[in-house]
């Protein structure tokens, strides 16, 4: 979670502010670039000084104005400065394009956590003309923005948009050089130096874009026009503004708008083979009391008419896969009646027509407050036997119990379907190795571990009684590929990852922070593996940002049914 901001200033020393007349062209001026040295904090601090330069950005919604000089010749060193007015200070007009000169006060003013801005306090200013500062030019990243604090900067290089969860609140966009960033435990085992090395070149490649204002919910952002949809990695040109370092990450404090491209959103995917099988995590369906009320609810919608729009899309969601049968995730786990959330997405999936049916497990799966479901289009597909849920150690407690069925297409071999949803990467209550070990993985990464192991062994045993060795086992791992609950099913027990089977390139389904990667994951018994005929993900969640949610967005799309996306395998069975 971003931290709140705030943006306290140094209290002015009212005693030092100096008449106007004092301000002379005798006094000395001192280059910009000696007040900020090549440290993160200024020698001078504490200080009067005088420098002169041309204003580049003014910023009512920071406290101050940005004012930039030619410059003192040395690389390491900032040529801007931020000049700061206590809260409640009439500040002069000021202008970008205006000479001034002031006198003021050196001091590091205050921006979120550790992060500090050399900035001149009780300031004095005195008219000097016009003049013009052209930006520095970046093509790719500053191997250190530290000497640009303060600048004019314009990126001369495509930025992908990586991040949006913090538009609304903030007004900020998380932005990247060379494409997106990628969570460094789906590509590198947590902890390693790979994963280190993935992380730092995350940190080197991100710059956020930052709309000038310390404003929290703002009523709107200047630089996204009004009803723009945005998608993570849409490609963003022409950015400029001020660099500044706030709340723990580099930004740039826009002047100029960027231009950011039309997002291109994905058809439905096609895949090859005779039965298709979905995996789809539906971020909390609950319905109320199932008749109307019972809003607002512990999870999920909060009115009858949000219900309404998040039902839509989700449905929309489905027909669009097409599957025959579909795993689902993050249901309310309220019974299988007909005021159930299950049954009504049933009915709502069969409203004017359908062979939609749900597996009956006749009670959970599991006690959580969520649990996993499985449905099924009964002209295409039958279920055989009884299903089968796992609760013990973990499960139900922690990981939500995993429900198998076992299915058969015309009078073939039967082949089960496992639906799981382990235990989520939050903190509360974890201790011990559940704590998070600072390694990328989060918190109760052995607890899904265990869940893992516990999970392969009584696959193994055969819970459906149909002796088939052919198994899908399908759904949110809240573990990226290279952590170890999915790295042991796939490395130790046997396991096979479909996307890689079916030679899918950095799939992914889900985004957060900023950072891209795989929490849903569709593996496969060894015999099942081979009658794979493709893998696909349909990105219509994770890339888009929350305003196209059901709360807010067009109920009429897909889009954003969900904050994960959907998986769509494809067999010949």
């Amino acid at each position: 979670m971003t931290p709140p901001r705030s943006l306290p200033t140094l209290a002015l020393l009212a005693s030092l502010a100096l008449p106007a007349c004092a301000v002379t062209p005798q006094k000395p001026v001192t280059p910009i670039g000696e007040i900020q040295g090549d440290g993160a904090r200024s020698a001078l601090d504490g200080q009067t000084v005088t420098v002169e330069g041309i204003v580049t950005a003014t910023f009512p919604g920071l406290g101050g104005f940005f004012v930039q000089d030619a410059g003192d010749g040395q690389a390491t060193t900032s040529d801007a400065l931020f000049v700061a007015f206590e809260e409640g200070v009439h500040a002069p007009a000021m202008a970008s394009g205006d000479r001034v000169r002031v006198r003021g006060i050196v001091g590091e003013r205050k921006a979120g956590g550790d992060d500090t801005l050399t900035a001149l306090h009780a300031p004095v200013i005195q008219p000097r003309g016009t003049g013009r500062i052209a930006p520095t030019v970046l093509t790719a990243p500053p191997a250190d923005w530290e000497p640009l604090e303060g600048m004019l900067v314009r990126i001369d290089a495509p930025l992908t948009l990586s991040g949006t969860h913090t538009l609304e609140r903030f007004g900020e966009l998380i932005a990247s050089f060379d494409g997106r960033l990628w969570q460094p435990s789906e590509l590198a085992v947590p902890g390693s130096a790979d994963a280190q090395r993935l992380a730092a070149d995350n940190a080197r490649r991100t710059l956020l874009l930052d709309d000038g204002s310390a404003q929290r919910d703002p009523a709107g952002v200047w630089y996204v026009k009004d009803g723009q949809p945005l998608r993570t990695g849409t490609v963003l040109t022409g950015a400029q503004g001020i660099v500044e370092q706030r709340l723990g990450s580099w930004r740039l404090q826009l002047t100029t708008a960027p231009t950011i491209a039309a997002p291109e959103r994905p058809a439905a995917p096609q895949v090859a083979g005779n039965v298709r099988i979905a995996a789809f995590n539906l971020e909390n369906l609950f319905n109320g009391d199932g008749r109307g009320g019972g809003f607002p609810t512990e999870r999920g919608a909060k009115t009858p008419e949000q219900l309404k729009a998040q039902m839509a899309k989700l449905v929309a969601t489905i027909r669009g896969l097409d599957p025959d049968i579909a795993a689902l995730m993050e249901l309310e786990n309220d019974g299988y009646g007909a005021d159930s959330s299950l049954a009504q997405l049933v009915a709502a999936l069969n409203a004017g027509g359908g062979s939609w049916r749900f597996v009956d497990a006749k009670q959970g799966p599991g006690p959580d407050t969520i649990r996993v479901g499985i449905i099924y289009r009964s002209d295409r597909v039958k279920p055989t036997g009884k299903s089968a849920t796992l609760v013990e150690g973990p499960f139900g407690e922690r990981s939500r119990s995993p429900l198998a069925q076992a299915f058969v297409r015309d009078s073939g071999k039967p082949f089960v379907v496992v639906a799981n949803h382990l235990k989520s990467k939050g903190c509360s209550e974890a201790t011990g190795l559940d704590a998070d070990q600072k390694d990328g993985a989060g918190c109760w990464n052995a607890l899904r571990l265990d869940s893992a192991k516990r999970l392969d062994a009584w696959l193994k045993a055969d819970p459906t009684h149909t002796r088939s060795d052919r198994i899908v086992m399908l759904g949110d791992f809240n573990a990226y590929a290279m952590e170890a609950p999915v790295r042991w099913l796939r490395d130790e027990a046997g396991w096979v990852d479909a996307f890689k089977q079916a030679g899918i390139e950095q799939p992914y389904s889900y985004v957060y922070s900023g950072l891209t990667g795989r929490l849903d994951h569709a593996l496969l018994s060894s015999s099942l593996a081979k009658q794979l005929r493709g893998a696909a993900e349909w990105h219509i969640n994770a890339d888009e940002q929350d305003a196209q949610g059901y709360a807010d967005g067009d109920p009429t799309v897909p889009f954003r049914s969900s904050d994960h996306d959907s998986l769509l395998l494809g067999f010949d069975l």
